[in-house]
Formats: C-alpha cells, sequence, structure tokens
C-alpha cells in the first residue's frame, strides 16, 4: 500500500529569521555581512512587497501576486501608488506573458535560447515572484546524479537505522512538490538523459516515489517546475522526445536591436557596479555602445550598415559577456585609472571574448580591427588600444 506523505513531513521553508531579514531588501550572510550576490527575493524585496500591496487581481493556489502583477515585475511599470518597477528582462512582453500564463497551469516551463540570452535571470525571477523563493534550484551538470532530481540519503542514519522517513534527504523538486513551490532546474540539456527522464514521472504524474518505503510525494497545487536549456553549448543532451512534451517551451531571443541590447547591458553594469561598490562612470555609454557594436556584428557576420560581410568567431558573443566586458572594464578603470571608462579598459576583455579558438578566431579578430575599426570614425582610440592588447 502507498503513503501518501504530505507537505508537513518534509523539510519546513526559510526561517523565520531569515524571512525577516529578506524584507529589507538585503541579504544577510551567516557572518552578518551583506551577501555577494543577494537572491531576487532578497535584491528587490520592496518592489515585491509594493506589488503585493497593490495586487487586487487572482491569484492562483500559493502565489505571492497574480500573473498580472508577476508579469509587471519582470517587465517593469509605475504602481498607482508611483512605486517604479524596475524591468528584470527587456524584451518582447508576450514572451513574458506566456511564461507567466505557463506557470498558472500545471505544464511546465523551458526556457530555450542561445547561452546568454538572460534563461537563468529569468527564472530565478519568475520563483522569486511567484513564490517567494528562488532557492529550490538543481544545477545541471554533466555529473548531475538522479537524487539531485529526487531525493538522497544520509548514509550515517541509513546504515544505523536503515531506510525511514528521517534518514531521507529532500531535493529541491521534493520540496517544491510538497510545498506547492517552484523547483528551478538550470541547464537541463546537460544533465544525462537517463537523469532527465527521471523527471517525466514528477511532470506528468505530479508524484514522486519512494519505493524504499512504499510512499510517495504528491505535488501540491502550486507546484510547478522552470527548466533552462541551450543547444549551443558543447556537452548537450538533447531531450527525450517524451519530457519535451511535458514542457511548455518559451524561446528567449537575443535582443533585436543595438538599443535594446545597449539597455540591458547599461542596466546589468549598473546593478553589478553598485554590488561591488564601482564608482558610476559618467560617460561609460560611449564604450558600452562600442561593445554592444561589436558583438552584435562579429556575431550577426555583417556591419551594422550591411555593407560589409564579416566572418564570425566560434564563440557565442552573447548580451552576459557583454555585460562582463564592461564590468571588468569599470573595475579596471576605478582600480588603475581615472574612473571614466575608456577604450582601453574593455579592449582586453573583447579580445578575450572573441578569441576563444587561439588559430582560428584571431584571424577573425584581426580582419575585423583591420577592414571595419580602423576606418569607422571616430574609432582610432579603440583600434590603437585593441591592436595593443592583440599584440
Amino acid at each position: 500500500m502507498t503513503t501518501t506523505v504530505t507537505a508537513t513531513e518534509t523539510t519546513t521553508g526559510p526561517t523565520a529569521e531569515a524571512t525577516a531579514g529578506a524584507s529589507t531588501g538585503e541579504a544577510a550572510s551567516t557572518t552578518g555581512a551583506p551577501a555577494l550576490r543577494p537572491h531576487a527575493e532578497d535584491a528587490f524585496a520592496d518592489e515585491l512587497k509594493a506589488l503585493a500591496a497593490a495586487d487586487d487581481r487572482p491569484r492562483p493556489a500559493r502565489w505571492r501576486l497574480s500573473p498580472w502583477a508577476v508579469s509587471t515585475y519582470l517587465l517593469g511599470g509605475t504602481l498607482p501608488d508611483g512605486t517604479v518597477i524596475t524591468p528584470k528582462y527587456v524584451g518582447p512582453r508576450r514572451i513574458v506573458e506566456v511564461a507567466v500564463t505557463t506557470l498558472a497551469t500545471d505544464r511546465a516551463l523551458l526556457l530555450l535560447g542561445v547561452p546568454g540570452t538572460a534563461k537563468t535571470w529569468v527564472s530565478e525571477h519568475l520563483a522569486a515572484a511567484v513564490s517567494g523563493d528562488s532557492t529550490l534550484l538543481v544545477q545541471g551538470t554533466a555529473g548531475t546524479p538522479e537524487e539531485a532530481l529526487r531525493y538522497g540519503w544520509n548514509y550515517a542514519r541509513l546504515l544505523a537505522e536503515g531506510p525511514s522517513r528521517a534518514a531521507l534527504v529532500p531535493s529541491p523538486m521534493m520540496r517544491a512538490m510538497a510545498e506547492g513551490m517552484t523547483a528551478r532546474v538550470e541547464e537541463l540539456t546537460r544533465i544525462p538523459a537517463d537523469v532527465q527522464d527521471s523527471l517525466i514521472t514528477v511532470l506528468s504524474e505530479k508524484t514522486l516515489p519512494i519505493p524504499e518505503l512504499g510512499e510517495e510525494v504528491q505535488a501540491v497545487r502550486g507546484f510547478n517546475v522552470i527548466a533552462t536549456a541551450n543547444d549551443r553549448d558543447r556537452g548537450v543532451n538533447e531531450l527525450s522526445s517524451a519530457l519535451r512534451r511535458r514542457f511548455n517551451t518559451v524561446v528567449l531571443p537575443l535582443p533585436a536591436t543595438p538599443e535594446a541590447e545597449l539597455d540591458i547591458v547599461s542596466r546589468r553594469v549598473e546593478q553589478i557596479g553598485r554590488s561591488l561598490d564601482l564608482p558610476a562612470a559618467p560617460d561609460g555609454v560611449d564604450e558600452i555602445r562600442r561593445v554592444v557594436t561589436v558583438f552584435r556584428e562579429l556575431r550577426d557576420g555583417a556591419t551594422a550598415d550591411g555593407r560589409t560581410k564579416l566572418k564570425s568567431p566560434s564563440g557565442t558573443l552573447s548580451t552576459a559577456e557583454a555585460i562582463s566586458v564592461v564590468t571588468n572594464g569599470l573595475a579596471l578603470a576605478a582600480h588603475f585609472g581615472d574612473g571614466m571608462l575608456r577604450a582601453g579598459d574593455v579592449a582586453a576583455g573583447i579580445l578575450g571574448a572573441v578569441v576563444r579558438d587561439p588559430a582560428a578566431d584571431r584571424v577573425v579578430w584581426q580582419e575585423y580591427l583591420e577592414t571595419v575599426v580602423r576606418e569607422r570614425d571616430g574609432w582610432k582610440d579603440f583600434y590603437r588600444a585593441c591592436r595593443e592588447v592583440s599584440e
């Protein structure tokens, strides 16, 4: 006979102290110092609180916000009381609306896209807005075991007492099922195919059997799964058709225009810079625009005006990499320069992002420098800086 395990029999959620700390909008580590990278529900606690107070629309079971409020949290807006909700995702509104609507059903959500399209970022913020907890996370790697998606054992207790509830170690997936929360699976296609398929029963039957105990965990209302995947990186394991059918797939595209990508990079660099106590660069937008232009042209295989065809390097040159290049440039400018972001501060980062294959990519980069950058008005300082680090 199968016994159903209820939510009260599993590991509980955040402690009262953790919840109280999150309400301040600042996360603290176990030492009391501010966290280097707060979870979304901590970093944007004030916005989530304001949205909850203004949200009078129907909410699905165990959701902290209504679907409308979740979309507003991701896309940004101004509440009736004047509170400004900052955009977390800059892209087509319909994509976010479809993703949120999917989570309001019992169908899991798969965020698909090339590296650097904010899949993890969107996943975290969706979980934070829906469940108030983005930490029920399984990070997919080539070595992810089945226990990470199901459950494990405290082997000391298992040897001493035999199989029991006390010896069982619940996975984030099991906790999410029992508590009606949102579980996240990052880089699903990096997980071995046989481990991936352990999700099929969870997603189709909403049940996680525990045959060692003759029990099962049944998902309560509010449970759902957000997975992310891409098909560009090495080591990708294709999803089985049976598993893919159990997801509603939403493709996150690269930024459609240079202006959109510039906006994304500028916003994220500003946020990261504040968290690292880096001074703001007054005229940094000019160098950010150059980085975005270089990445887009090499990624697209043509100059912005379409007049010159280009070879593309082996790397993805994603928006996330552009953010990293600019952030590193700001750090160089702050610690080894005059605080002003200049071409020399971003040149080395661009070289590292473009030249992944020392043989083939270096030729691509040199051709781009000589045929495009060298002849472009107002880019002489950038050309000299890139030539210097390239040599």
